[in-house]
Formats: C-alpha cells, structure tokens, sequence
C-alpha cells in the first residue's frame, strides 16, 4: 500500500453521504456477560490453531500461499459450518514473472439469513489480504496482513451463534411477508490474494486480486427481480484491515467522510471496552482518535493505495483500518512473529467482532456467558 493523491471520481465517491441500513449498540450487560471473547491459545504464535498457520511467507502461486488457503478452507468447514466457502481463481502477468501467468486465488466465506436467496441480502465485508511481500526473501508480514486475517477468523466465530439465534427467533415470530421486507444483512468474509507489488507499487503491480473480484462481481448481474443488481452492490460496507497488530502507538485516521459515521461507531466501541477494562494489551493510548471529528471537517486529501480502491471506484462505502504511520517493520523482515503483541491482536478480534454485532444488530442474541473480569482486576 502507499499514499496517493484522492482523484476527483475517488473524492466524490468518498465524500458521498451514506448510512447503514440499521445499526444497535451492545448492551453493557451483553458485552460484559454473554459476549464470547477470543481464547489466547488460538493466537499462540507457535501453536495457535488461528494465527500459526498464517505466519509463514505466503507468496501468491506457491506452495505456502496453497497451505494458508487451505487452513482458511478447513476453519470454516470445521468451525463455522453454516458459512458459504468459495474460491475467486485470476491469473496475471507480473513485472517478475516474464510471460508467465501467476495464479491469484481470493479466499471467501459468507452467511445469509437462510430465508433470503443471493441477490437479496446485504453484506457486512470484513477483508484482509493474506498473501505476503516476495522481497525480502522468507518475509512473513506478520501485521501485513496474517494477524488480520486472524483477527477476523476469530471475530466471526464469536458471533456465529448469535447470528442463529437472531435469525431463528426472527423465523418463528415473523410471518413470511413481513421476513422478506426485513433487510437482514449477512455476514461475508473476503482474504484477497496478490495484494502487495512484485517489483514496485504501481496501478498494474499490485492489489491483483481485489482488482480481479472487483471487476468480476461488478459484472456479476443477480435476476432482473433482486434486491441488488450485482454482487458487488450487495455490499453494505467494506471493512479493511491492515497493517494492525503490533505493539506500537499508530493511530487510525476517519480516511473517507462517507463512513466517517461508521469509524465514529466503531471508535465508541473502542472507548467503551477500554473503560470496561476489557482489552488484554497494555498500550491506552487510543487507536481511534477521531470519533468527536464533525461530518463537515476537512478529511484527507490523500487516500491511502490499498485493496479497498477498486471496490470505492465502483461506489462500495469502506471503512479502511490502517494507521496513517506505518509500523517500524513494515515491508521488512523483522514484521515476523515475534513483532506481533498478541493482546494487541486479541483487543482487535474483540473490537471487531463487537462492532460487527452491532452492524447486524445481535443485540439480545447472545446465550449466558462466563462473566469476564474487568482487566484491572486480573
């Protein structure tokens, strides 16, 4: 990713006024009593059944990128059953590779209330890349991007069963008509491959599988009768993770006014675990800092390169989470394992499953959980 100049065409896309469908805030009591938190050991970085399996370097057309799609397969078969896998194929010539052709696969999951089809739903998106940097040679990207990606393995589970409770409670209290008008979201999920440039970062050597799904689902037309034209308009909002997971203080700008309303949600969040004492890292200073900047305020002038661009071109709202002032290891070998700060990551898994529970509105569909003490108490 890199910093660029906003275009007038990207400027007006991100400037445009948009609001969610519905949005709930969590109760306090549901947030400290019934809602599932994230277990340390699926971040070991040795041994996690999450995080480990990522942290290895994850060119795309390799053997390793191979095992990472994989271990995203079987988690999703294995522990979240209900979900839709699919798998996004491209090929590309890259700067590197002569007139040979890379393979470039998009890993993603989705879930849909059972009782609307395809082209009726809306989607919460929450995206990382996971492919890595082919230079230097044995680069892991730890935060760039294995521990989003984990991140958000981990924040869809822990909702996945309030998602059933939501949507069986809403199947036997409401009648059949009253169902089809309710505009429930679904939940999706989108690890996009090729990400990073082969020799340097230009408009055609880099994010090459985002621009491949990009295009495919703009053209991807539902029936004449759905609720969204085309797959890509069934996205509700764009969640890009990036860059996140070290121990560092790098703060997160409001990078586009059209979801400003979403980054001050999701800033709230952040304020409201850390003064219920529930994030595990140690690190107070707030990722966050913009959640009291007006609608009106002046926003960048600059938008940071990265999957999200080929998805806002085509009017997609993102809500892009990358700190304006990279990590200190950021496209160097040491973005390894040991740079992570796994409560760091834990604290993003939590924030992340919490705002999107709040986006497709589980409030109430949590069962009784272990009641978690509050970390000043620990």
């Amino acid at each position: 990713m890199r910093l660029c100049r906003v275009t007038t065409a990207l400027a007006v896309l991100a400037s445009t006024c948009l609001k969610p469908n519905a949005y709930s805030t969590l109760s306090d009591s549901t947030i400290r009593q019934r809602f599932p938190r994230s277990q340390s050991r699926d971040f070991d970085i040795h041994t996690g059944p999450i995080l480990a399996p990522i942290l290895i370097p994850r060119v795309p057309g390799t053997e390793n990128s191979t095992k990472v799609l994989d271990h995203f397969v079987r988690f999703f078969q294995g522990e979240l059953p209900e979900w839709n896998i699919e798998v996004q194929n491209s090929t590309s010539k890259t700067p590197t590779h002569g007139n040979e052709d890379v393979p470039f696969r998009n890993f993603i999951a989705s879930r849909r209330p059972p009782w609307l089809s395809d082209g009726h739903v809306g989607y919460l998106t929450l995206v990382a890349h996971y492919d890595s940097k082919i230079e230097p040679v044995g680069f892991i990207g730890a935060t760039d991007s294995a521990a989003p990606c984990a991140m958000i393995m981990s924040a869809v589970r822990s909702i996945d069963a309030a998602m059933t409770n939501k949507w069986q409670k809403m199947q036997e209290t409401t009648d059949e008509f009253e169902l089809e008008d309710s505009n429930a979201l679904g939940l999706q999920v989108l690890f996009l491959d090729g990400e990073e440039a082969f020799h340097s970062w230009t408009a055609t050597d880099s994010i090459y599988g985002a621009r491949a799904l990009a295009d495919d689902w703009d053209t991807a037309m539902y029936p004449a009768r759905s609720t969204y034209k085309t797959k890509l308009n069934s996205i509700d909002l764009f969640v890009l993770l990036d860059l996140l997971g070290s121990g560092e203080s790098l703060p997160i700008p409001s990078w586009m006014q059209n979801t400003h309303w979403a980054y001050q949600h999701l800033a709230k969040l952040e304020h409201r675990l850390r003064k219920m004492g529930l994030f595990k890292s140690d690190n107070s200073q707030t990722w966050l800092p913009e959640k009291d900047k007006k609608n009106d305020a002046i926003f960048q002038q600059t938008m940071m390169q990265d999957d999200h661009i080929p998805f806002v071109a085509r009017g997609v709202p993102a809500l892009h989470l990358i700190p304006s002032r990279f990590p200190s290891q950021w496209h160097r070998i040491g973005d390894n394992a040991e740079y992570l700060d796994i409560p760091t990551v834990e604290d993003w898994s939590l924030l992340t499953a919490a705002f999107a529970a709040e986006y497709l509105e589980l409030e109430g569909s949590f069962e009784q959980a272990p009641v978690v003490k509050r970390h000043e108490e620990l």
